[in-house]
């Protein structure tokens, strides 16, 4: 899953603090999720990464 991510955030020129900036949360999430400590995320947190991203969920879908 962070593949995808970490290739959003290049395409618009992000990096993970400002992904959790936009977010409204603390760098912590993100980085748990960059380092594999959150393997399974769920709905709602998806839902801020989705929205922080501009994308739709059916981005990550298929992993």
């Amino acid at each position: 899953m962070w593949e995808t991510i970490e290739k959003i955030l290049k395409e618009k020129n992000l990096n993970q603090e400002q992904l959790a900036k936009r977010m409204k949360v603390h760098s912590g999430p993100v980085s748990d999720l960059k380092h594999g400590r959150i393997k399974k995320p769920g709905f709602e947190l998806m839902c801020k990464i989705a929205d922080a991203l501009e994308v739709s969920l059916d981005v990550f879908r298929k992993e």
